[in-house]
């Protein structure tokens, strides 16, 4: 099964674990540009996902918390207070996001490619799929590309900062592929038109490395 094969990624890793950091973005702030814009990327990064890491690690302080992945606490997130919950939730969501989305986007590779239109039927019906997701959630939260337990690709969304990893969530799996639509995420730009803010989001996913947490997450 895929949740044991990660739990015991997990705790392998967990030994040689030397605590949380903060990352670095791996582009400028307007390298995605027209789509998402270098204030929204600076406000964003720099004091939303800064102080969801910085309100955990102050939660996390003299506990075992620090010394725990984050995955590893996800399963058992249930437990823990609400400021672990959404802080912990929002670092770990923040730091996929960066890195599923690319000013150099390439082709889509053939695996994925061939797993999505298995999946979905077609890559367009996968993209609308996840479009819906994203643009449907009420309020705030995520969309997500997951790989579930039996190995299957699914498309499904989470409030506030939840993530498919955690206990409580409906649909529990792998995320490989994520979207912020909090509003503060497209406001600026896009107002409360959310739905440009996902049709766009389509011209700066990193497909390469929605492919490598794929082929992770089967392992």
């Amino acid at each position: 099964m895929l949740m044991f094969t990660l739990s015991s990624t997990v705790a392998q890793g967990q030994q040689n674990f030397k605590g949380h950091e903060f990352p670095k973005l791996g582009y400028d702030y307007n390298a995605l540009e027209p789509y998402i814009d270098a204030q929204t990327m600076e406000i964003h990064y720099s004091k939303h996902h800064r102080a969801y890491y910085d309100n955990f690690m102050k939660a996390a302080k003299d506990s075992k918390l620090a010394q725990t992945p984050l995955e590893k606490i996800f399963e058992t997130i249930s437990k823990e207070s609400a400021t672990v919950r959404n802080n912990a939730g929002g670092f770990y969501n923040h730091n996929l996001f960066w890195e599923v989305m690319t000013p150099k986007q390439g082709e889509i590779p053939a695996a994925l490619r061939q797993a999505i239109e298995k999946e979905f039927g077609s890559l367009d019906s996968f993209k609308q799929k996840f479009a819906d997701a994203a643009k449907t959630r009420f309020g705030s939260g995520w969309a997500w590309l997951i790989v579930d337990n039996q190995g299957k690709l699914k498309v499904t969304s989470t409030p506030n900062q939840d993530n498919p990893l955690m206990d409580v969530a409906e649909e529990k799996g792998i995320p490989i592929l994520g979207l912020d639509v909090w509003e503060h995420a497209y406001y600026l730009k896009y107002q409360n038109k959310r739905a440009d803010y996902v049709d766009n989001f389509w011209n700066v996913v990193n497909w390469q490395t929605v492919n490598d947490r794929y082929q992770k997450a089967k392992r």
